[in-house]
């Protein structure tokens, strides 16, 4: 069984448009699409009471805020398939388990009710940072019109070697469900004082660590470029910091990759410096790949 985009939505109008972004995203792929809505109505009136005086406003909102978005998913790709569920829970913690069983989740920026403030608040930075599978938030395009393929190209932010693995692999697999060029960006810099020591070696230090970053881009895009071979590939490295390197790349893209580790038995939020700057600041998409390490 073929494992589905999930979407959190809460009937703003960011939600919406992740609810469109990821039915072009489910149709491109050939998944199924599932709807969530967190919703604590039940845990804090009762089932009891429900019952006695009928179905309360925030069942009912709950209720036409999955129907309405599941409408919307089907005029959008109606071979697409939709299901829909009201789930009795806070939104990072619904996100976080519905992430088990899901290819990725795709959140809107901004949201109401359990989603309120995503980026400024810990929702998106908790489930970004814990969720088990790939989280997909949808930076960039504030005008809440949903652009999947608008630029035709995919940025991935190449990382550390094995670590890499799982998102070097989907960044692949994205730009061919896309038909799209991946652009592979390793950042690097040279430490001051390794070109200030001795004049005569002035250069040498820099062209050391630029090799240093094309032998870990090679090491880290070979078995995933081996089985896509058909993915138009751009190797790039830039001398730099990388949160500044891919904030800029992410200008004319339509999404950016990049890997975050997960480490057993370790609590707390995982994200690091980078992907962190990314989700807040990116002009595109950013998918937030798990990795273990």
């Amino acid at each position: 069984m073929e494992l589905p985009l999930v979407v959190g939505v809460d009937g703003s109008e960011p939600s919406l448009r992740a609810v469109d972004w990821a039915t072009d995203e489910a149709a491109l792929r050939g998944v199924p699409l599932r709807l969530v809505y967190a919703s604590l109505w039940e845990r804090y009136e009762g089932a009891a009471l429900a019952e006695g005086v009928g179905r309360p406003a925030e069942q009912v909102m709950a209720d036409d805020v999955v129907e309405a978005a599941a409408r919307r998913a089907h005029r959008r790709a109606p071979e697409v398939k939709v299901t829909t569920d009201v789930l009795p829970d806070d939104a990072a913690s619904v996100l976080l388990n519905e992430a088990h069983t899901a290819a990725a989740l795709v959140v809107g920026s901004r949201g109401r009710g359990g989603l309120a403030e995503l980026l400024l608040g810990s929702v998106s930075v908790t489930v970004a940072g814990r969720a088990a599978c790939p989280v997909i938030v949808l930076r960039g395009n504030q005008d809440n019109q949903a652009r999947v393929r608008t630029h035709r190209r995919v940025v991935l932010g190449v990382g550390e070697g094995p670590h890499g693995t799982a998102a070097t692999r989907f960044a692949f697999e994205e730009a061919e469900v896309r038909k799209a060029t991946l652009d592979a960006v390793r950042a690097w810099r040279c430490p001051a004082y390794e070109s200030a020591d001795d004049p005569l070696l002035e250069g040498e230090p820099a062209r050391l660590h630029e090799q240093r970053a094309a032998e870990i881009m090679e090491a880290a895009l070979g078995k995933a470029a081996a089985a896509h071979p058909a993915v138009d590939l751009h190797r790039r490295t830039a001398e730099g910091g990388a949160r500044r390197i891919l904030l800029d790349a992410s200008d004319d893209a339509d999404l950016l990759v990049v890997g975050v580790r997960r480490h057993h038995g370790l609590a707390g939020l995982q994200l690091g410096r980078v992907a962190h700057t990314l989700l807040h600041h990116s002009a595109c998409p950013v998918a937030v790949v798990p990795q273990r390490g």
